[in-house]
């Protein structure tokens, strides 16, 4: 799979992985969440059945069918262009699915227009998101509620690896605090990894991670799986 020669957005901020190596991406997506942790901590949370389902950042548009079996309308917004034609060939079957070139801080859909917005690893790390926040105000309707899934980076295998690859990020308690106060509410999952093949796994974290890093965590890391803790960001309007 390749997204080919293709321009973002102004204003979108690259994507160290899936922007440059979209297949292994796809593995990474189908090893995530093995057990749908993630996903009903979401449905706990929020019914999207029935509603209109914005997936902001959607890259090859992975979660959209998903969303897409109880969902009235599903918009996916990706700022890269080779991303989209990705997820508009992945969601050709699907009448209820339009994807659609945007940023998160200048999202293409109307005022009160989205019931529920997901957002997963769409660089909401918390401070510097504000525009993307701002806009989500403009286009939930009032009571929707938006979903933002970001690494929990004070515990876990893979947080203890976020943290040694990314020192230059606000802490995890700087984080926490941007989105408290902001009213915004923290669920934590244990989401974890579980792949097929050590050399899936192995594939995956070289792209997550600086390679000195990634050889340095494999070199002691055994086994298919990585116990990985997230959190659960939502908001009502």
């Amino acid at each position: 799979m390749s997204d080919g020669p293709a321009t973002p957005v102004r204003g979108a901020v690259p994507s160290p992985n899936i922007w440059q190596h979209t297949a292994t991406y796809e593995i990474e997506n189908h090893a995530a969440d093995p057990d749908g942790r993630l996903w009903a901590a979401m449905a706990d949370r929020v019914s999207w059945r029935g509603r209109t389902v914005l997936d902001l950042g959607c890259g090859t548009g992975f979660h959209l069918p998903r969303f897409a079996e109880s969902a009235t309308s599903v918009i996916g917004v990706e700022p890269h262009p080779g991303l989209v034609r990705l997820a508009q060939r992945r969601t050709r079957g699907l009448p209820a699915v339009d994807v659609r070139l945007g940023t998160a801080q200048e999202i293409p859909l109307p005022d009160a227009s989205v019931d529920v917005v997901h957002v997963r690893w769409a660089y909401f790390f918390g401070p510097g998101c504000e525009p993307g926040l701002a806009e989500l105000d403009r286009v939930v309707r009032r009571g929707g509620t938006a979903l933002v899934i970001d690494n929990d980076a004070s515990r876990s295998t893979f947080g203890a690896w976020f943290r040694r690859g990314y020192p230059h990020l606000p802490t995890p308690r700087t984080i926490e605090r941007f989105w408290a106060q902001r009213g915004w509410n923290r669920t934590s999952v244990d989401m974890g990894w579980r792949f097929g093949s050590r050399a899936d796994l192995e594939a995956v974290v070289r792209i997550e991670l600086k390679p000195d890093v990634a050889e340095q965590v494999l070199r002691h890391h055994e086994g298919l799986e990585v116990d990985y803790a997230v959190n659960l960001w939502s908001k009502d309007f």
